[in-house]
């Protein structure tokens, strides 16, 4: 006996297709299927009723921290992969900055093992650039992208060794794997916490200037042209590094960027009260910074949305700004601040453009089989409610950790049902 669920009059959104219509979806045995296959279905589907709502792929978020193995205190497989459904995603990949690293093959086999048997959500690993993200010797990049792993990154770390990078850049070429990295040149910052500016020096905190982050641009950008090879720049939040992309990328570079919305919802005059919940890397930027990141993604320059989900446990984030890590948890509230800002508030895309940079654009970069709803795919599917207003509740996580500056924001937009495979693994 098979299987089908049919959702009712929503508004089908699939940037893949270029699909935008009231419509019904029809899901049989976990995949989409045409909706004239119903008159021969052995069974009654369940009705999903979405009307008011929208139906789009599963998004995609492709900058996580699962923190599994090893750091199972801030985040576990399972706990991150709800965080995910709750948020709307039905795919995450995952960075490769745990402990062990994951940068050998029996550590990917881990975590695909680990996320078949507890996730409710896809979980794609990435797989580290050098052994031990220490940037001086290179992981072995073939072998990674046989085990799996769906891009290598050393993120949390960036490799300074430009030697090193171009290296890995052609392997990378060799094995067809995209590289993306965390743009961060250690002697610019130096030992930075928050934004070199007038507020770093009103409250005597170490800066991390602007040019740290520009410089890695810059030099992506050249091995990206040498190589011949894409480059990812993880997380972007100065104006320069928006200059330099939509330059590079108007030449035909091989290079894309992704934005955060803490880097838009949020800038450095937010830490003036020393919470650590505003500590991240890269960190909150100046108003100009975050002006230029909305134009870039108004304009295409940065074609990637994703939360840089960072989670850690109350007691590490409870001391002094200085010593805290960096990082907040984003995946419960970035589809939420990106409609309420970008689609709603500030007006610089519709929801079309949005829910593409959540499906078409990742599924592209990673060449993964997600993103849209063609007929026979697997039935990946998001229904978002864009005019839902809500509060964030920190304390209603499904996430491990809590650190996150948002407690308490009013949103427009959320998900509202996330389903995989067929199968509905969260609803409101």
């Amino acid at each position: 006996m098979s299987s089908a669920t049919i959702i009712r009059n929503g508004r089908v959104i699939d940037p893949a297709n270029k699909r935008d219509e009231i419509a019904d979806l029809l899901i049989v045995d976990g995949k989409v299927a045409p909706v004239s296959q119903l008159s021969t279905l052995n069974t009654q589907p369940d009705e999903i009723d979405a009307r008011n709502l929208i139906v789009c792929p599963g998004l995609i978020d492709m900058h996580v921290h699962l923190r599994e193995p090893g750091f199972g205190h801030k985040e576990t497989i399972e706990s991150g992969a709800r965080a995910a459904a709750a948020g709307g995603f039905t795919t995450v990949v995952c960075m490769p900055n745990t402990s062990p690293v994951a940068d050998n093959p029996s550590t990917i086999a881990w975590i695909k093992d680990r996320a078949a048997a507890v996730a409710c959500v896809n979980v794609l690993p990435a797989g580290a650039i050098s052994k031990n993200l220490a940037g001086e010797e290179l992981a072995p990049i073939g072998s990674l992208a046989q085990a799996g792993v769906v891009a290598i990154t050393d993120d949390g770390h960036c490799v300074q060794n430009h030697e090193v990078m171009r290296r890995a850049l052609e392997y990378a070429r060799m094995v067809g794997v995209p590289v993306l990295d965390h743009c961060q040149d250690y002697n610019l910052v130096g030992n930075g916490v928050v934004h070199e500016g007038s507020w770093s020096i009103l409250l005597g905190l170490p800066g991390w200037p602007a040019s740290g982050e520009e410089a890695i641009v810059m030099r992506n950008i050249l091995l990206a042209e040498l190589c011949d090879h894409h480059i990812h720049c993880q997380h972007l939040s100065t104006a320069g590094s928006v200059r330099l992309l939509r330059e590079a990328r108007a030449r035909g570079v091989k290079i894309s960027g992704e934005a955060c919305p803490h880097h838009i919802a949020l800038t450095d005059e937010a830490i003036q009260n020393f919470d650590t919940n505003y500590k991240m890397n890269p960190p909150l930027r100046s108003q100009t910074d975050v002006d230029a990141l909305l134009e870039g993604i108004a304009d295409g320059t940065l074609s990637i949305l994703c939360s840089d989900h960072a989670p850690h446990a109350d007691f590490e984030k409870e001391v002094e700004f200085d010593a805290a890590p960096f990082g907040i948890v984003g995946l419960e509230t970035e589809l939420g601040l990106f409609l309420d800002l970008l689609v709603h508030k500030l007006r610089k895309i519709d929801i079309v453009r949005l829910i593409e940079m959540y499906t078409d654009e990742p599924a592209r970069l990673l060449k993964i089989d997600a993103g849209a709803l063609s007929i026979g795919a697997t039935a990946d599917v998001t229904v978002i409610d864009p005019d839902l207003e809500w509060t964030v509740r920190v304390d209603k996580f499904e996430s491990a950790s809590r650190n996150s500056p948002f407690d308490g924001w009013k949103l427009k937009g959320r998900a509202v049902r996330t389903i995989v495979g067929g199968k509905t693994v969260w609803k409101l």
